[in-house]
């Protein structure tokens, strides 16, 4: 890299960390003025406001992360603008296209950066986050952290299947349970029992008023008993799992939950794998949006840095507009969840290179 792409870079990322560090603190702040009356009520302690902000900016920044870039490119690209600094770039015959490069090198590095964070950094960030708010900021917030924990039929195997009428996360106790084995679709036996409880000591559940019947060719066997203890191979914390699980896990955990959950034939797997496609398409999005930037704020304006940071802003949540309701649309619909999460980057994509091809010229 020559001095000029060393200056662009410098500006690009220290702009960048400015936007981030002015911002954070904002976002503490009217979080704080919206929460502070629970926190007393509640008693929390100082410790865990300290953890949970924490959690929070990590949680806060990673979610506006496509804003928080675009409006730093945009910042700094349009005050090189209006001091006639890349007409000078431009006029000692350096091509748009080159002066692009040290735009997508800093890309390049917040994109690692950011890819990373979603790998293994935001996930623990935002279980402390949501943890903290259904513990202590909602008032039902142990019960919805579970959605709906009644009516549960799963899928724990090929072969087995179980279901519950409804599930206690605090007691580990399920009620009205149900087991099913089979056997080349062929039903092998069943056993129910008016509720089963965990056991974290022993590892083992207790079924109460336990019944097995076994198929057999020339009659069925019944067994009961009023107390039974069993193994399986299934845990009762996971037939409803917390509402955000997915946001939780590192990638290699996430993989693997997603994986059996298809087993499971869970109804959320596309909640799971909206999650999985955006820690991929979220750094994408900051080479489509530094691309954006430098185009729509090259060219030196009228109206100067107020009318590029307008349009910058209004693109910008454009673009967070898009990834919300698509991501949505593939939760709650039969929407393909890898369509959702990347039609904001192919439709923004497009305008990218529309704009540079406008911006060359």
């Amino acid at each position: 890299m020559n001095i000029i792409d060393k200056y662009i870079l410098k500006k690009y990322l220290s702009t960048f960390v400015v936007m981030l560090s002015l911002f954070a603190p904002i976002g503490i702040i009217i979080d704080v003025s919206e929460k502070i009356n629970k926190m007393i009520e509640n008693k929390i302690p100082l410790t865990d406001i300290l953890v949970y902000y924490f959690h929070f900016t990590i949680y806060f920044m990673n979610l506006l992360f496509p804003i928080f870039l675009f409006l730093s490119v945009i910042w700094f690209t349009s005050k090189l603008a209006n001091d006639t600094e890349i007409i000078a770039i431009l006029s000692s015959g350096i091509s748009f296209t080159r002066f692009l490069r040290p735009f997508l090198i800093g890309a390049s590095i917040i994109s690692v950066v950011v890819l990373l964070m979603g790998f293994f950094i935001v996930p623990k960030a935002s279980e402390g986050f949501n943890n903290f708010r259904y513990t202590y900021l909602r008032g039902d917030g142990k019960q919805a952290m579970r959605g709906d924990n009644t009516d549960v039929y799963r899928q724990i195997s090929d072969s087995e299947f179980i279901y519950v009428n409804s599930f206690n996360p605090e007691t580990k106790t399920a009620y009205s349970f149900s087991y099913e084995k089979f056997k080349k679709d062929k039903l092998e036996h069943k056993i129910s029992a008016s509720r089963i409880q965990w056991n974290p000591k022993t590892k083992n559940y207790t079924m109460y008023d336990y019944v097995k019947r076994t198929v057999g060719e020339l009659g069925d066997k019944i067994e009961k008993a009023d107390q039974k203890d069993a193994k399986f191979s299934f845990d009762l914390a996971d037939l409803t799992p917390v509402v955000y699980i997915a946001e939780t896990l590192t990638l290699g955990e996430l993989n693997q939950f997603i994986e059996k959950e298809k087993k499971r034939g869970s109804s959320n797997i596309n909640v799971y794998l909206v999650v999985l496609y955006k820690k991929f398409s979220i750094p994408v999005s900051a080479f489509i949006l530094t691309i954006i930037a430098v185009a729509v704020s090259a060219m030196k304006r009228r109206g100067g840095m107020g009318l590029s940071l307008a349009i910058g802003i209004g693109l910008a949540f454009a673009f967070v507009f898009f990834d919300k309701i698509f991501g949505t649309l593939a939760e709650k619909s039969s929407f393909p969840p890898l369509l959702a999460v990347w039609f904001p980057n192919i439709v923004f994509g497009i305008l990218a290179i529309f704009l540079l091809r406008n911006a060359k010229r």
